[in-house]
Parts: structure tokens; C-alpha cells; sequence
């Protein structure tokens, strides 16, 4: 379930700041991205040139804010942050650019978003750090160009597909963010156990950490509501029991499915034989959005092999059926 930024308190808030990571040796997993990373930025720092723009893709929750923040800081540049939906007229995207400064970073969440007559005045300003605008309109109208200070752009995006050809050649490099393996989640949770000053047993970190569908936020949020559990019933840490006691309240199983996974894994078994059936066709009968079938439910379904993508639509795998305790047709009792 996708937690929704505008219920979180004023305290959550804090909470989910103190739990970024603010260096490089806090930022537990994508050892690959990190190492590419660093070389890029040496090399911008002893050249003093602005770093070349950046593209940072994948699921929500696995870091590419908290990436963002950290190539700003490595290169001692201020981060100004805006997304694609918060960028809905020229003048907004004129106004950000025409006001950065030598070095700045400017962070754009969800570019996948961005409107198409917004890329044009983004292209000259990556490749050329030119601002190019027209004045009036018909006959009197002018255009003139401004020279834009050496900046660097990073973009983040859950749909790489959506992204036009002609924005996406323009960064220099671009990083595909992969789920955590086991070992970077359990990290993760130790450290946040430690930053929110309780105590985690190492069998409550293993529960937590397997049911976090391999994504630091889940992990961070699952522990969260731990916390909630193990202080409301008084508990001074959160062992194995408060762990278990905390997924059921949430109705998330050991492998992390949510209510949500096993209902669409259900509909693929039960009302189409366990597929293949097409995209349209599933979000109907699930009355969901297409997007969020592809973006939020699939991928991870698809990591644990219990869904697969064909050309002739999504099917149910064997693991899926013995995960939720489905007898295939004609597999004896």
C-alpha cells in the first residue's frame, strides 16, 4: 500500500528526514550506482566543472532522492527541488532556471511527468545553458535567449518508458536503482532501530526486513509502526513476537504481499486459470488503474517469481500457487 505523504505528521515528517542517510557510508546497497557515482563527481570537482546531468530510475522507496541530496553534497552544491507535476506553465520552469546559481543542482522528482512544452526550454538548458523565450504574441511577439550559470541537472523517474528520447539523451549517465538484497535492508533497519532509539532484536530485524518487499522506505515504515506496537503495549523492544504481531495488524504476510498482491494474484487464478490474460483485462476485473498494476504491484511481484510478463499477457507462476496455498487443476490434494 502506498503511503501517502499528506497523512504523515508533522512528527513522521522529522522522523523520515532523521532516517536519510546524509553520507555516503550511510547509503546501504546499490554499491555499483555509488561507485560510478563518486568517479563522476571526483572528476567534476577536479576539473571545477559542473557534474554532467544525471538520470536516476526506479521503483519508489529505493533512494533516488536520498542519491540526489548526496551528489549534492558531495559536490558542496545547494539542491533546489521541484517535480514534473509542480511544473505546469513555461514560466515555472523559466523562473527555477533563470534563478539558479554557479554549481547549484536542480533535482526534478517524477520527470516522467513533465510537460512536453516544458522539455523544449529544458533542452538548450542542459546542453547549452541557454534559457530561450518568446515575449508577446503574433506579429510583436520576441524571442531572446539568457546564458544560464554552469549547473547540474538530476532527474528521478519511476517510468523510465514514459520519458521522451530527446530529455532522456541528454544526461550524461543514467542509473536503473535495483530492490536491496537482504543483508542492505537488514543494515538499513539497524540503523534507523538506532537513530529512533529502540531496541530490535536480531530475529525481529530478519521478520521486518523480509516482509519490506526489498525497499528501504517499506523497511523504514514497517519499523515504524513496530515501534508504535512495542510502546503502546509497553514492550521496551521489539522482538520476534511485537515483529509478527505488527505484520498481522498491517495484513502483510512474511513475504510482504499486501491485501492488494493477493488479490490480483488470486483474480490471475482464479478467474483466468492462471493467465496468461492481458493488462486491460486484469485491471477490470481488479477495477484498478493500469499504471498501478505496472507500477506498483507487478514489479515485485515479478522479483519473487510469482507473476511473469509474456506477450500474451501476465501468468500466474508455480511459487505464487504454493505461496498462497492454491492447488493447480489437476494436482492432487
Amino acid at each position: 500500500m502506498p503511503e501517502n505523504s499528506a497523512t504523515l505528521s508533522k512528527e513522521d515528517i522529522t522522523i523520515d528526514q532523521a532516517l536519510r542517510p546524509s553520507r555516503w557510508e550511510e547509503y546501504f546497497g546499490q554499491e555499483k550506482i555509488k561507485k560510478n557515482l563518486r568517479v563522476i563527481i571526483e572528476a567534476a570537482l577536479r576539473r571545477s566543472e559542473a557534474m554532467d546531468h544525471i538520470l536516476f530510475c526506479g521503483q519508489a522507496g529505493l533512494g533516488k532522492t536520498t542519491l540526489a541530496y548526496l551528489v549534492g553534497k558531495e559536490l558542496k552544491a545547494n539542491v533546489k527541488t521541484t517535480s514534473g507535476p509542480a511544473l505546469e506553465k513555461l514560466g515555472d520552469m523559466a523562473a527555477i532556471l533563470s534563478n539558479l546559481e554557479a554549481g547549484e543542482v536542480l533535482f526534478i522528482d517524477e520527470a516522467h511527468r513533465v510537460n512536453r512544452l516544458i522539455e523544449e526550454v529544458l533542452y538548450p538548458a542542459m546542453e547549452s545553458r541557454k534559457l530561450h523565450l518568446v515575449v508577446g504574441k503574433g506579429p510583436t511577439a520576441r524571442s531572446f535567449s539568457i546564458d544560464l550559470p554552469p549547473f547540474t541537472l538530476i532527474a528521478a523517474t519511476t517510468r523510465e518508458n514514459l520519458l521522451s528520447q530527446p530529455l532522456r539523451s541528454r544526461f550524461g549517465a543514467i542509473f536503473r536503482l535495483d530492490y536491496y538484497n537482504p543483508e542492505d535492508i537488514k543494515a538499513i533497519i539497524a540503523r534507523s532501530a538506532k537513530i529512533l532509539g529502540i531496541n530490535v532484536t536480531p530475529g525481529a530485524v530478519g521478520i521486518i526486513a523480509k516482509a519490506s518487499r526489498a525497499t528501504p522506505r517499506v523497511a523504514n515504515r514497517l519499523l515504524k509502526r513496530a515501534r508504535d506496537y512495542a510502546e503502546v503495549h509497553g514492550d521496551s523492544e521489539i522482538d520476534e513476537k511485537i515483529a509478527r504481531k505488527t505484520l498481522n495488524a498491517l495484513d502483510i504476510d512474511e513475504a510482504g504481499l499486501e491485501p492488494q498482491d493477493k488479490r490480483l494474484l488470486e483474480t490471475i487464478i482464479g478467474k483466468f486459470g492462471g493467465g496468461p490474460v492481458g493488462l486491460g483485462t486484469l485491471a477490470a476485473a481488479l477495477n484498478e488503474d493500469k499504471g498501478a498494476i505496472e507500477d506498483i504491484y507487478e514489479p515485485y511481484l515479478m522479483t519473487l517469481g510469482f507473476l511473469k510478463r509474456t506477450s500474451s499477457g501476465r501468468v500466474a507462476m508455480p511459487a505464487a500457487y504454493d505461496h498462497l496455498g492454491i492447488k493447480k487443476k489437476g494436482e492432487l490434494l
